[in-house]
Order: C-alpha cells, then sequence, then structure tokens
C-alpha cells in the first residue's frame, strides 16, 4: 500500500515519532513532505517524548495526534499511555503506527522475538484498539478500520495500526547526509586499537555489528565486548554498572548520538557517580543511521557542555583520526571519567553481517572475561 493512502485515511496533521525500519515509507515520506517542521512533524528523543508531546499538540488544537514507533518503544510509552493519555484520566485520543519487528513466523534478529510476540497483547492490555497492516490489505479494509476507531477517538481512547514488513512503499528517493567524512566503522576500529583487552559495552545497531565484525577482522576474541543489539539508550547505564563493580579495571562505552539522547538522564547518573574507569565515545552522526538515516537533534546540541553539566570532568569532540588518537590516548591515560563525542558521516557498507554468536553466548563470554579481571 502507498503510505500516502494511509496518510490521508488517517486524516492528522501532526506525527511525531522515532523513526523505524519497518516504517521507513512513512517516515521518509513524512521528511520528503515536511522535514522537520514542529507544526507537522517532529523527531523525538523516544517514544514517551513522543507520546507527552501529542497529548500537548491535542490539548492546544484540540485535534487527533499521530505517534509512529518501533514495537519496541512500546515500552516507553506504557506510563503516559496509562497516566496521561487513557480515558479514565485525561482521555487524550492518540492514534499509534507501530513496525512490527519479531512478528511471529517471521525471520528476525533476536532483540525483536519477545518484543513481537506480545506487540499485540501489549496494546490490549493498554487498552489500545488495534489493526493489522500487512501487503494484502486494501485501501478499503483500511478506510473501514478507521471508520471504525473514529468512535472511540472521539470517546478519547487511543487506537494503533500495527504495520508487518513491507506492508508500505513511497517512491520517492530520500537522501540523509552530513557534513563530516570519518566513517563510524573506521571510528570503531581506532578505538578497539586504542581499548587493547579492556571491556566494551557498545550500543544497538550497526555499531555493535561494526564491533563483532572489526573482531573477526583482527582476529580477536569477541569476549572483550558486549554487544547491547536491543535496548537503546541504555548502553552507559550498562557500562556504569560494570565500572563500579570492576573498579581496577577500565571500561569503555561505545554509544551513538541518538541512543544517548533516548534516555539523557542516564548521562547525568554517570557523572554523578564519576568512576574514574569509564571512557564514554558518543559517535555522533546526527541520525538514526541504522533505520534508515533520519535526523536527531543531536547535530544541533552541544554534547560535550551536556556531559560536563552532568559532572563529566573531561568531555572533547573531535572530527578528524588525529585528533580521535590523541584523545583516546589521553582518556587512557588521566585515569578520570571521560567523555569524547565523534562526529561521524552517515552510512555504512551495503556487505556489513551480522553477529554470528547468540545474545547469550555473547552474554557468558563477557561474563567469563570479566570474571578474571
Amino acid at each position: 500500500m502507498k503510505v500516502e493512502k494511509l496518510v490521508e485515511i488517517i486524516g492528522s496533521d501532526f506525527y511525531t515519532g522515532v523513526p523505524d525500519s519497518q516504517l521507513k515509507a512513512l517516515c521518509n515520506y513524512l521528511m520528503h513532505t515536511y522535514g522537520i517542521d514542529p507544526r507537522h512533524h517532529v523527531i523525538a528523543a523516544n517514544e514517551g517524548n513522543c507520546t507527552a508531546l501529542a497529548a500537548g499538540y491535542h490539548l492546544a488544537t484540540g485535534k487527533v495526534p499521530v505517534v509512529y514507533m518501533q514495537n519496541s518503544g512500546e515500552g516507553n510509552i506504557i506510563n503516559p499511555v496509562a497516566s496521561l493519555l487513557n480515558d479514565k484520566v485525561y482521555a487524550i485520543p492518540t492514534v499509534f503506527i507501530v513496525g512490527w519487528r519479531g512478528e511471529p513466523g517471521v525471520h528476525d534478529e533476536p532483540q525483536h522475538i519477545y518484543q513481537g510476540e506480545v506487540t499485540v497483547k501489549l496494546l490490549e492490555d493498554m487498552g489500545i484498539a488495534s489493526f493489522i497492516i500487512g501487503k494484502e490489505t486494501t485501501e478499503d479494509e483500511l478506510a473501514a478500520a478507521m471508520e471504525g476507531f473514529r468512535p472511540l477517538l472521539d470517546a478519547g481512547r487511543d487506537v494503533a495500526f500495527v504495520v508487518r514488513k513491507g506492508a508500505l512503499s513511497f517512491d520517492e528517493k530520500v537522501e540523509y547526509k552530513n557534513a563530516y567524512s570519518m566513517r563510524r566503522e573506521d571510528i570503531i576500529r581506532h578505538i578497539v586499537k586504542a581499548s587493547g583487552e579492556d571491556p566494551i559495552v557498545s550500543t544497538t545497531g550497526k555499531a555493535s555489528r561494526e564491533l563483532f565484525e572489526t573482531r573477526v577482522a583482527n582476529g580477536q576474541s569477541h569476549k572483550y565486548d558486549f554487544l547491547t543489539v536491543g535496548s537503546m539508550g541504555h548502553s552507559s547505564s550498562i557500562a556504569l554498572g560494570v565500572a563500579l563493580n570492576k573498579p581496577g579495571q577500565r571500561v569503555w562505552c561505545v554509544d551513538g548520538d541518538g541512543a544517548a539522547l533516548m534516555h539523557l538522564g542516564a548521562m547525568a547518573v554517570v557523572g554523578a557517580n564519576r568512576p574514574d574507569n569509564l571512557i564514554h565515545v558518543v559517535i555522533n552522526n546526527g541520525a538514526h543511521e541504522t533505520v534508515g538515516g533520519m535526523p536527531t537533534v543531536a547535530g544541533s546540541i552541544d554534547l560535550v557542555a551536556l556531559a560536563k553539566a552532568c559532572g563529566y570532568p573531561n568531555a572533547v569532540c573531535v572530527d578528524s583520526f588525529e585528533a580521535l588518537d590523541r584523545e583516546l590516548e589521553a582518556a587512557k591515560a588521566r585515569q578520570a571519567l571521560s567523555l569524547i563525542e565523534v562526529k561521524c558521516s552517515i552510512g555504512a557498507r551495503d556487505d556489513l553481517g551480522r553477529p554470528t554468536t547468540t545474545a547469550l553466548e555473547n552474554k557468558q563470554n563477557f561474563m567469563e572475561y570479566l570474571a578474571t579481571l
């Protein structure tokens, strides 16, 4: 189905969300049509953020907003849905569009399997009526579903369209790029070289995939790395937990800008605890690149100033390999909490692989290695 038809049938003029590869057609349509325009389209930091923003839109206009997200974001909307939108509280109507990763019977990555199994059930438990859109769904069926939703929306209830893989299409090409030249995979190679045999906690998406392949290319063990293949935004907290409990061992966190933004309060907790054995590297391309390249707000904020305000005693930004290598070595030498923001281009090689070990194997190997330190 053409995404333009979905937008027409829903009939809303305001969308906010966190990009998802399953919803790439919708994301590209919104960027092509509106770009980032606070009147019509806002990419938020996390799904709860989107839900609250949508609530504000409804309070100001009386109209129904749309929130789009990957199903992994359902956990982030539970609180605002239950304690803000719900018809027993403020009765704020919202249309959710949810990309169904890990749908039962459809092959997907391990972090999506359980979430895929409970996607529709979680919506039901939150009192959100849902309609599933697949490749075979007709425009008439979609229009009928929306008509069935309107009385619920009028009563201050929430509804959801759950989108199967390949269900939506958009013909226009949208290009995402920035002004930086360093590739993330090359940046990770430099981090791996500097870190030696120190443990690394890496964020979800292509960063963990590239770290895994860097170890393969180097003929190194994967035991040094905890690949946070899901749980976006939590890698720095995992790394903090490791660092606090292994105080004599240097620990690295390889983070991304979208992940760092998603749970920004984690930086405040890291800064407040100030572990002198943690080096936090945020690779910033200003994009949700793993799911398509849609922009984050990290291209227009000062992450270094933010880190310092959160209590990081050392924070720098680099945009060259010479500066990166210098700051990696300086962070190793100073034995104090450090943040290095690395400006990065958008893009990855087409043949980038995925980890060939299971998540459980990754955990077990990493824990066994930590036990030796």
